[in-house]
């Protein structure tokens, strides 16, 4: 089946990118970004993750291609890593300007992390910054908490 048009640029544009750096671009790699892209913004796969999800759609790649994919990919600013204590490291697509200073809910038991958008939190960062002299260049707060499902589990464990 021959590539979409945008699909065909995404890789013109991943290929020059990596040409840049005296690498090419694999199947696999092309396979790993194609994920996120089809998944969008806001969707948060561990490399075991996206592992999974590549072996359910009979793509082949190893789970350690798919750790080096996700972190040359995370170099070249084209996805962003997570790195949280309840879930490890997670990655997301690279976010555009307008979407940048987003923030993280994080369940601390199953990992489920949603996105939120806080004009507070980035104002409050920027005060902070501008306080110690120093420049901001992004705010982003990972917030610990229990998902509803994982807060009725624990809930319904308290009561037996």
């Amino acid at each position: 089946m021959p590539a979409t048009p945008a699909a065909q640029l995404q890789a013109d544009a991943l290929r020059s990118s990596l040409h840049g750096r005296g690498q090419r671009l694999t199947p696999q790699r092309q396979r790993v970004l194609a994920l996120f892209e089809r998944l969008g913004e806001g969707s948060h796969l561990s490399a075991e993750e996206v592992h999974q999800r590549l072996l359910k759609a009979q793509e082949r790649v190893s789970l350690a291609t798919v750790y080096r994919t996700l972190r040359l990919l995370s170099s070249m600013e084209l996805l962003t890593e997570l790195e949280l204590p309840e879930g490890g490291r997670r990655f997301e697509l690279a976010s555009d300007e307008a979407h940048r200073d987003h923030h993280h809910l994080v369940c601390v038991r199953c990992g489920q992390t949603e996105e939120f958008e806080s004009l507070p939190v980035l104002e409050a960062g920027e005060r902070a910054a501008q306080h110690h002299g120093f420049r901001l260049l992004n705010c982003v707060l990972n917030v610990r908490a229990l998902c509803p499902q994982c807060a009725e589990k624990e809930q319904r464990s308290l009561v037996e």
